[in-house]
């Protein structure tokens, strides 16, 4: 059985190696594997520059996780790991004590860091990285293409400095450097740099995207292409589109983005804040939907009732944890058209929000019964809504008893607003205490939230304070 250093002998070694550079260059090659990671840390901090090249090309780990030791305003470090790389993939065979095979420029919480430097002492790092025991008799072996990863937030109108010198130093070496991004986030980029950068990027890598900022329809059918080379993309969130007076192309538009959604045969959530380009053509992307999705939020927006009928019927909906619709006005809609869509869900959905959506006591109460077989509901959200104690009542009535459901935030009821939309605290503080003895006599404990803000119909005039009400009710403004 091995025995361990202790962490502040480990440190002590690694500063005496750093004083004298040239014999920590000189003892890399027979330094003991525990002590790579310590050393490697204060190399990189102080800027040993010599002893990181070395170093990184007697790696005796598959990965190197920089990602979480990147000071970017100092990228020096950085370019000496780089150019070390450039000796190893220069060599036709690996090193005898080099397993190096990842560079994971990603921030994963210093896990292996803070394993290696006493930290944690037992057990493996979540990301895989484990130690690779040393065999000094193994063969040496061809030097596999090298994986670099890294997570792109494009935020800025041009690169900065590190992802222009990362992307041209993968570039030149393309036949060995696999660039792969896990999760892209796009907040502002002109599109002709975005296609630039992920030109670079094994986009079958990608799991993750986030579009954070407003784009016109035509940018969107412009970035459709590289989505639907994402093929593995898991997780895909969409900002506000601004669409175009023009219908005719705009409709051109819509089947080029919709019909990428055929090639996303791993999509599980997927969320649109206003898709106003879905009004009346949802079923368009709903049928190219390859996977059951666990998540929809299609928010802020104009539906049809044909758009809610197609929702209601595609297949790829029926194991969904999540369904938010909030935003999306269901005034005028068939209570039947919801009653069918939660049918759908009932046996999976975890989460459900209806905020704002103009829901009224009538189409509440229609689609009580089958809530209340949403036998897997924690979160309810109906915020936003105008509807009455009578029906809030009901409400408390119909999921008492729902085993999972834990978080439930409400309106404020339509009787604590005056004629003219003011909201009388005094009213409300009644309204609440009928609440509460409603469901006391239910007799089922429960901790329920009320919102006073916004009021759909006169907007929010009123800011009420967050206050407990005792423990079974809250309010929130």
């Amino acid at each position: 059985m091995s025995v361990q250093t202790p962490p502040r002998l480990l440190d002590l070694a690694g500063t005496s190696l750093l004083r004298d550079e040239a014999s920590a260059i000189s003892a890399v090659e027979d330094l003991p594997t525990e002590l790579f990671p310590p050393l490697f840390m204060e190399a990189f901090h102080g800027r040993h520059i010599e002893t990181l090249k070395a170093m990184v090309q007697a790696w005796p780990f598959v990965r190197l996780p920089l990602g979480d030791l990147i000071d970017m305003p100092h990228v020096g470090p950085l370019q000496a790991v780089l150019e070390a790389l450039d000796v190893l993939l220069a060599q036709k065979v690996r090193p005898r004590r080099c397993k190096l095979q990842v560079l994971d420029l990603r921030d994963t919480g210093q896990t292996f860091w803070s394993m290696w430097s006493g930290a944690s002492t037992h057990g493996c790092s979540s990301s895989g990285m484990v130690p690779v025991a040393e065999h000094r008799s193994m063969t040496q072996q061809p030097l596999a293409p090298l994986e670099v990863f890294i997570e792109l937030c494009l935020k800025k109108r041009t690169l900065d400095n590190f992802l222009t010198y990362l992307i041209r130093w993968v570039e030149q070496r393309k036949i060995s450097i696999h660039l792969c991004c896990k999760k892209l986030k796009i907040v502002s980029m002109p599109m002709e740099n975005i296609m630039t950068v992920l030109s670079r990027v094994q986009l079958d890598c990608i799991q993750e995207v986030q579009v954070n900022c407003t784009w016109h329809l035509s940018t969107l059918a412009t970035f459709a292409p590289l989505l639907g080379q994402m093929g593995n993309v898991q997780r895909l969130f969409l900002s506000p589109i601004l669409v175009s007076a023009f219908e005719e192309l705009e409709q051109q538009h819509v089947v080029q983005i919709t019909s990428q959604f055929l090639r996303l045969h791993h999509l599980q959530d997927l969320r649109m804040e206003s898709p106003s380009f879905l009004e009346g053509c949802l079923d368009q992307m709903l049928r190219c939907l390859n996977t059951p999705l666990d998540n929809l939020s299609i928010t802020n927006c104009q539906l049809t009732d044909s758009d809610l009928l197609h929702l209601s019927q595609c297949p790829n909906i029926c194991q969904l944890k999540g369904l938010d619709l909030s935003g999306v006005t269901l005034t005028n809609f068939s209570p039947e058209l919801l009653q069918v869509l939660l049918e759908q869900v009932a046996a999976s959905l975890q989460e459900l929000n209806l905020e704002q959506c103009g829901i009224s006591d009538f189409q509440l109460e229609s689609i009580l019964p089958v809530l209340s077989h949403c036998s897997q509901l924690r979160t309810l959200s109906l915020c936003g809504n105008l509807l009455s104690m009578t029906i809030m009542e009901k409400l408390l009535c119909h999921t008492t008893g729902m085993p999972h459901l834990s978080d439930e935030f409400y309106p404020a009821p339509q009787e604590s607003y005056s004629p003219h939309g003011a909201l009388h605290l005094g009213r409300l503080a009644q309204l609440r205490d009928e609440l509460i003895e409603i469901m006391r006599n239910l007799g089922c404990p429960r901790t329920i939230w009320l919102s006073s803000s916004p009021c759909p119909r006169w907007g929010n005039k009123t800011f009420y304070q967050e206050e407990p009400f005792l423990y079974h009710c809250y309010i929130s403004a």
